[in-house]
């Protein structure tokens, strides 16, 4: 089953359900959030997260026969942002992935070289507009639209 098909996501949220269950009743974190195989739990105490990773690790290699992944898992302040679905997120405010907006401009670029079609490109950027338009990017939204009107009409 491939990664991202609808139906691996939604085993995946009828597998963790016991995580969640675990995690909210049993550690009883006030702040968790899970989208399909990533989550987030928030607490002040950096002692705290810790116990509470230790026991998570626990529970899903007795429960779940699951691991968290060594390098994705990391306690972090919540001032220098969490990457999670699709954005940073700091206390009051979400940005893009840096990463999310260089693979926006190797797009641009491929079509600067006629590596894709017109149509192909207004599709991904509709998509991508979409996603951009969920952080708090509207300067960015607004001079990168300028830009593209620009260019998009040059290119008519």
């Amino acid at each position: 089953m491939p990664l991202g098909n609808l139906t691996s996501q939604f085993f995946a949220n009828i597998y963790l359900n016991e995580l969640d269950q675990f995690v909210k009743h049993k550690l009883k974190a006030r702040y968790y959030i899970r989208y399909v195989d990533d989550f987030v739990i928030l607490h002040k105490s950096k002692e705290q997260l810790e116990i509470w990773k230790r026991e998570i690790e626990d529970f899903l290699k007795k429960n779940l026969d699951l691991e968290l992944h060594p390098d994705k898992s990391k306690i972090i302040n919540l001032s220098r942002g969490v990457d999670f679905v699709g954005f940073r997120n700091f206390y009051r405010f979400r940005l893009l992935r840096k990463r999310n907006i260089r693979n926006m401009h190797r797009k641009l670029e491929q079509f600067n070289l006629g590596n894709i079609s017109l149509e192909s490109l207004s599709e991904f950027l509709q998509g991508w507009e979409a996603y951009a338009r969920l952080g708090n990017s509207r300067n960015f939204l607004s001079s990168y639209l300028n830009n593209f009107s620009k260019t998009s009409l040059a290119v008519l």
